[in-house]
């Protein structure tokens, strides 16, 4: 199996981006989210954006976000993909990639065999598909360190690239990995020592467990 991609998600201080890109990671995640622990504005977006470039691909994760939000995160950060969390559609998602000309990767909460099948829906209006973990509904719609079955998306043969989100750390991604052959796989909570706060050496461990498994 070739050697997954990693995102480090949630990032909001230069510490944590250097360990990303320590790590190797592929994908750094800036969260535009106010409810989220992990929020950055964009005074901070610019900033790490800026530390960024060229180092690392810059992901912006947003929440039903309207137009003018995106394209003042897109323009502070110098996002390369957008990252669509809520429950935007596939023409929203559509209409987001051509506006903007970046990439669309589209969070799909998955508790069902049924919410993998919505994930053929984005055929042709995302160019990537997260598989997370869904979360109670008054809560966050990510980074809540929960799981799920993850053999519901084993070797998922869908119409678009995929990743695998929701509850990884670096002592079970090597079993998601191998259970599931995912291409990518996103961490947040698994690399943090309290909400919000990421653990440069959990980073590295991360980053380390993924690439050997």
């Amino acid at each position: 199996m070739p050697t997954p991609a990693v995102k480090i998600c949630g990032i909001s201080t230069h510490d944590a981006l250097e360990a990303a890109v320590r790590a190797r990671a592929a994908y750094a995640g800036f969260v535009f989210f106010a409810k989220s622990p992990r929020n950055v504005t964009p005074a901070q977006a610019a900033e790490l954006g800026a530390r960024a470039q060229g180092r690392i691909q810059r992901v912006g994760l947003f929440v039903d976000a309207n137009d003018a939000a995106i394209a003042e995160a897109v323009t502070a950060a110098g996002l390369d993909v957008l990252q669509l969390h809520g429950k935007e559609s596939p023409e929203r998602a559509a209409q987001l990639r051509a506006r903007f000309g970046l990439p669309v990767w589209k969070a799909m909460p998955i508790a069902s065999i049924g919410d993998v099948a919505r994930a053929h829906a984005y055929g042709g209006a995302a160019d990537l598909m997260l598989f997370d973990a869904k979360t109670p509904t008054d809560a966050l719609p990510g980074g809540m360190g929960l799981s799920f079955d993850w053999s519901l998306i084993a070797h998922w043969d869908g119409p678009i690239k995929w990743g695998l989100a929701g509850g990884l750390n670096a002592e079970n991604v090597g079993q998601a990995l191998a259970l599931t052959g995912a291409p990518l796989v996103d961490t947040s909570s698994g690399v943090e020592s309290a909400p919000g706060v990421k653990d440069v050496d959990k980073i590295a461990a991360f980053c380390a467990a993924a690439r050997m498994a």
